[in-house]
C-alpha cells in the first residue's frame, strides 16, 4: 500500500511557476524519454542475443536460454513503456496544473 501511494502522490504548488521550473519539467521529460529509449535499447539487444544463441551450432544444449533471454527482453519491454507512461502523465498532470494555475493569475 506504501508502493502505491508513493506512485500516485499529489503534488500540489504553493508558489508561482517560474521559468527554472518549465526547464527542470522539459529536462525529466527528455529523461523520461531517455530511459524508455534504453530499456527498448535493453530489450532488442536481449533479443539479439536469444537469436545469436538459436542460430549457433555449437550451442543446442543451452536453447533453453536462448528462451529466458526472450522473456527478460519483453519483461524490460513491458518495464520501460509502463514506467514512460507513468511518469508521462504525472508530468502531463502537472502541466495541466500550471496552466491553469497562469490563466488564473492572468485573470486576476
Amino acid at each position: 500500500m506504501k508502493r502505491l501511494k508513493r506512485i500516485r502522490s499529489q503534488f500540489k504548488m504553493k508558489e508561482t511557476f517560474i521559468l527554472r521550473d518549465f526547464l527542470a519539467l522539459e529536462r525529466t521529460t527528455l529523461a523520461n524519454e531517455r530511459t524508455l529509449f534504453s530499456y527498448i535499447r535493453s530489450g532488442i539487444y536481449l533479443t539479439l542475443a536469444g537469436i545469436a544463441i538459436l542460430e549457433l551450432e555449437g550451442f543446442q544444449n543451452i536453447k533453453c536460454l536462448a528462451f529466458i533471454l526472450f522473456g527478460i527482453s519483453l519483461l524490460l519491454l513491458i518495464i520501460g513503456f509502463t514506467r514512460y507512461q507513468i511518469l508521462q502523465k504525472k508530468l502531463n498532470k502537472l502541466y495541466a496544473d500550471i496552466t491553469t494555475e497562469q490563466k488564473n493569475n492572468d485573470i486576476d
